[in-house]
């Protein structure tokens, strides 16, 4: 009987561990114990509906030649060399997030059925490895670093037990370790984090890219392309609060995403009722990258989606579409850094608006009103450190960051 128990206990703990489990519910909720962050959070929620909305009068429908490049830097995370990912393995990640969100992967005529294929939208989005870093240094793009086994990846990813974030509001920063959390495959910081010291992906070394460490059903590189969804202002099709249909968030407020109350795992038979709010004879759209499907059943980001993604690339991440040479056009300088009393902050052509200035574990220690030009700011009340700056114009719109060193 107790060979019995443990056998089936094992079962189970297999069949828990092989369903997709995305930590960025948790980690949103984390970040909205800041009312800055949840301000922030619900103004941008706010600015993406009507985007939404408003799509047909708007720019952010596609056209000629608007494919956006991100560059990308990945860090790797390893306590032991079965953790530290191949440059092949990075390379298989980064074709699959240009595939799928280019509509070009290879799998999705046998993925997508044909009631959803013309709703399925190439997104314009390409992503590459950084080729030059924070301080125009050549780069090919990736970090590497042994963190010590009592490592979590999860809460200290952006900290210097970690790797600390190339700038976040002109890079996509991707983390690769181990998660001490039972389950979890990855999670991304939403738009509301532009900008901040701990804004990107964070992932499984065994759910990235689509070789080497990455392992069956989670071994096509799509737990990236899932959490780029959130990074890009994508939600879960099932919402957020896990209510019944009808009830409170319980959607993604995408128009062409059936409607469900629960996520789907696996590979589920098309068609697919039995989460749906309003069954019918298409069923639910369980192939979409912002499901929980195995990375096999997944294809396909639609056009409504594609108009939120575009549209968080138009807003609050819109320092993306820049190259760090493009940032410092802006004529933003920090200076004297390493500060002692104070430092300024000077813009050459831009009308500055407001700094937040945030500790290294991403809580909110200042924020001041900036004059059009130039102001210095006083460090009296300041702990020798390393701090992050987010530099606003006039209109709210994120210029840079920038990392404060305090002596």
């Amino acid at each position: 009987m107790k060979k019995l128990f443990t056998l089936l206990s094992a079962f189970i703990l297999m069949s828990v561990s092989a369903q997709r489990h995305c930590g960025t519910t948790d980690r949103v909720a984390q970040l909205s114990h800041d009312p800055e962050f949840a301000a922030r959070d619900q103004a941008i929620k706010t600015y993406l509906k009507n985007a939404r909305s408003t799509s047909n009068k708007s720019g952010f429908t596609s056209t000629t030649n608007s494919v956006i490049t991100i560059p990308v830097v990945f860090h790797v995370l390893y306590k032991n060399n079965s953790q530290n990912v191949s440059d092949s393995q990075i390379h298989s990640q980064l074709a699959s997030m240009n595939a799928d969100f280019r509509k070009t992967n290879a799998d999705f005529g046998d993925v997508v059925p044909l009631a959803f294929q013309n709703q399925a939208a190439d997104l314009e989005i390409k992503f590459v490895k950084a080729t030059s870093g924070p301080n125009g240094q050549p780069t090919n793009g990736i970090t590497r670093k042994q963190v010590s086994e009592n490592f979590d990846l999860e809460s200290q990813y952006y900290t210097t037990a970690g790797e600390q974030a190339w700038d976040t509001s002109v890079y996509l920063n991707v983390w690769i370790g181990r998660f001490q959390t039972f389950g979890y495959l990855g999670f991304g910081t939403p738009p509301a984090a532009a900008g901040m010291p701990y804004d990107g992906l964070v992932i499984s070394y065994k759910a990235f890219g689509c070789n080497g460490s990455a392992i069956a059903p989670f071994n096509k590189g799509r737990t990236v392309v899932h959490e780029l969804g959130h990074y890009l202002g994508l939600s879960h099709p099932w919402g957020e609060d896990g209510s019944s249909c009808g009830e409170l968030a319980n959607d993604d407020q995408i128009s062409d995403t059936p409607s469900i109350n629960d996520p789907h795992y696996g590979v589920p038979t098309y068609p697919e009722n039995s989460n749906m709010c309003a069954p019918d004879e298409n069923g639910a759209m369980f192939m979409n990258f912002m499901d929980y499907v195995n990375d096999e059943a997944m294809g396909m980001f639609t056009d409504d989606q594609k108009i939120v993604a575009r549209a968080t690339l138009e807003g609050p991440r819109a320092s993306l579409l820049g190259t760090k040479t493009n940032t410092s056009n802006f004529g933003i300088s920090v200076y004297p850094n390493p500060a002692d009393k104070f430092f300024v902050i000077k813009s050459d052509n831009m009308e500055l608006g407001k700094v937040e200035i945030y500790s290294s574990n991403g809580q909110l220690r200042k924020t001041a009103d900036l004059e059009k030009s130039e102001t210095a700011i006083p460090l009296e009340n300041f702990e020798q450190g390393i701090y992050f700056l987010r530099i606003f114009d006039a209109n709210g719109k994120l210029l840079k960051s920038d990392k404060l060193i305090k002596k």
